[in-house]
């Protein structure tokens, strides 16, 4: 069984110590999208499509293999998506309870992504930034590494639900590979995991060992770069060819379309919150390619 054949490289998850490198963890407030609308064109990119602006950044000529259009929903698109994730008398976003273990899990009927990723990787300050149109969420950002112990759920209205797991790598709980590895098995209405990647260091060891097991799992999965301020461009362009030609060759189960993100400067985030609507089946984009 997959089970069997994986707990031993899974189990390396949390025997890893952190990155070297630090920053600024500070959290930007977003600007309504309303406003981001009356961005000129090229701020506008920048900021809702970032992968979309890198690729103006090539030689011209040159054809760099990036999937640009196969998520590639309208602004009308995304302006509706936005309404899924602010929080309203009719559209309670909060923390619903956390577990240890999958018997503990909330028993919900309602379309469930999570997000996994490598302690340090930003996960805890992305999800913060999704949930910025309900501040009343509260999602504690550390700058210690391994801050999450526990399956975080929390409740998007009546739409979805989304998952924080603990970290893998640097102080892991001890339990990690029970409760995570179960939970990815088991649950049944888990709709996509999003694998975090930080983009300054690029796909690590312990990635790759997460990759396996979303790979050996058949789990529909997707690849969200992380921390996108944090390098230069040029760095950052030779980063999201290096994963985008992994997920295109050593994938599967890989959404091939990255999405690069930063919880600092928004970008690339109303796009990831279509995603997940789009996904979770409330909102139907007229740009989706790919099932």
């Amino acid at each position: 069984m997959a089970s069997h054949r994986l707990r031993p490289c899974v189990g390396r998850l949390f025997g890893m110590g952190p990155e070297l490198g630090s920053g600024r963890r500070a959290y930007s407030a977003f600007q309504a999208f309303t406003e981001v609308l009356r961005l000129p064109s090229k701020q506008l990119t920048k900021l809702v499509f970032p992968l979309q602006e890198l690729h103006g950044h090539f030689v011209p000529g040159s054809r760099p293999d990036l999937h640009l259009n196969i998520f590639h929903p309208s602004l009308e698109d995304i302006a509706r998506a936005e309404s899924f994730f602010t929080a309203s008398a009719r559209n309670r976003i909060e923390y619903l309870s956390s577990a240890v273990r999958l018997d503990h899990a909330p028993d919900l009927r309602r379309p469930e992504v999570c997000f996994i990723g490598r302690s340090n990787v930003g996960k805890s300050s992305l999800i913060k930034a999704l949930f910025s149109l309900a501040p009343e969420v509260e999602v504690r950002v550390s700058k210690k590494p391994g801050h999450t112990k526990k399956i975080n759920f929390y409740k998007v209205g009546k739409y979805f639900t989304l998952v924080d797991m603990p970290g893998y790598g640097y102080r892991a709980p001890e339990d990690f590979v029970d409760m995570v590895e179960t939970y990815l098995k088991e649950r049944k209405n888990l709709m996509r995991t999003f694998l975090l990647v930080d983009s300054v260091v690029g796909i690590q060891k312990a990635d790759n060992i997460a990759i396996e097991m979303c790979e050996e799992f058949a789990l529909p999965y997707v690849m969200v770069l992380t921390k996108i301020d944090k390098s230069s461009k040029g760095h950052l362009l030779k980063q999201v060819l290096q994963i985008q030609k992994f997920v295109d060759t050593k994938t599967q189960g890989c959404f091939p379309q990255l999405f690069p993100v930063s919880a600092m400067t928004c970008s690339g985030i109303h796009l990831l919150r279509c995603f997940i609507a789009d996904i979770t089946g409330n909102l139907k984009t007229t740009g989706f390619q790919f099932s």
